[in-house]
């Protein structure tokens, strides 16, 4: 009898131990997307630090990967000119679920970054450049390469693709269009008719005399074009990344490059007229552009794009402005992960 009830016992402890392996296989492949053990960034938690060779000597550039997956990863451009990745860590809440590997990445002259204050270096060829030099340092390739722009970087990843797309998996053009003076038009056209009209004169005034340093002009637009353009929630309640990104920014970087503010661009600003319109056509990697019905940017003229290159999808976020990551997110992400999983599939 002893022998009998032995075996049975014998093998459910066995079978307890098969059970208990695989419990224990299913939680190494659940949490393998954070496992960082065979990485050379294991002990900087996934931050590198690139060197980038420029006309004006070489500097290096912040970057920190999250996760691991060999088919996506996706590099994060931000906007400004001079702005910082800061207001990127919304994707903490959304892309780790989806076990999306991505990268965080301060251009040259923001925040992190080495910051020559080389206005020499303040040009869209040279940071398209750069981005060339970032995707090489941290090993992308057309098998996982996805390239999303946000604002000023959305012009740097379209440049990019028409330069380089080769080396692209997927391209995401967030909150941008592909002309600065249709911009200009629309955001004096639609957009400016849409304040108050004494606010509206009194910007109009300030810059008619150049005087866009006036503690006045800032105030004006902060108080009333950004909460209904930019994030729309109320300013005290902005959320910390956006707000630490905004405190950070590099302001003679930006006013040189795209002007005082995100009400249009004015000024002598170097972004002033450019215009990539009549090249669309000639790229072809998947792409998803993004727009929201409040943005600073036209979303018909996103759209538009969408039409325009080769394999394009559009995202429209009903409730979204320039930051719709923020203001409208769960449509955001949701079609932003969904894009970046169909590509994949598709790719495979």
């Amino acid at each position: 009898m002893k022998k009998l009830i032995l075996i049975p016992l014998t093998l459910l402890i066995f079978q307890g131990c098969s059970n208990n392996e695989q419990i224990q296989n299913t939680k190494i492949e659940e949490t393998s997307y954070l496992d960082y053990s065979n990485r050379d960034d294991k002990l900087s938690g996934g931050v590198k630090m690139i060197p980038i060779k420029t006309s004006a000597g070489e500097f290096k550039v912040w970057t920190k990967r999250v996760g691991n997956n060999p088919t996506m990863k996706v590099l994060l451009l931000h906007g400004g000119p001079g702005a910082t990745h800061e207001y990127f860590e919304a994707f903490d809440s959304y892309f780790p679920n989806a076990e999306i590997e991505y990268y965080y990445y301060d251009q040259l002259e923001s925040a992190y970054s080495d910051q020559p204050n080389d206005s020499s270096l303040w040009s869209v060829d040279r940071y398209v450049d750069e981005v060339e030099q970032v995707r090489i340092a941290l090993g992308l390739n057309s098998d996982n390469f996805y390239l999303l722009g946000s604002s000023w970087g959305g012009i740097l990843c379209m440049e990019y693709a028409l330069k380089y797309q080769q080396n692209l998996k997927g391209l995401i053009v967030s909150n941008m269009m592909a002309s600065i003076p249709d911009y200009i038009t629309y955001a004096n056209d639609v957009l400016g008719p849409q304040l108050p009209s004494d606010v509206l004169k009194e910007i109009r005034a300030l810059e008619a005399k150049g005087d866009y340093s006036n503690p006045r002009y800032s105030e004006l637009i902060f108080a009333n074009y950004y909460p209904e353009h930019v994030l729309r929630m109320p300013l005290k309640e902005w959320p910390d990344p956006v707000n630490r990104a905004f405190a950070h920014i590099n302001p003679d970087l930006y006013v040189t490059m795209q002007g005082p503010s995100e009400f249009g661009v004015v000024g002598d600003a170097k972004l002033k007229n450019w215009d990539i319109k009549g090249k669309l056509s000639n790229i072809s990697t998947h792409t998803l552009t993004i727009g929201g019905t409040y943005d600073t940017m036209d979303p018909k003229h996103m759209e538009w794009i969408a039409s325009e290159v080769q394999n394009g999808q559009y995202l429209h976020c009903p409730n979204g402005s320039h930051l719709a990551m923020y203001d409208d997110a769960d449509t955001y992400f949701k079609g932003l992960v969904e894009f970046i999983k169909s590509v994949d599939k598709k790719t495979k």
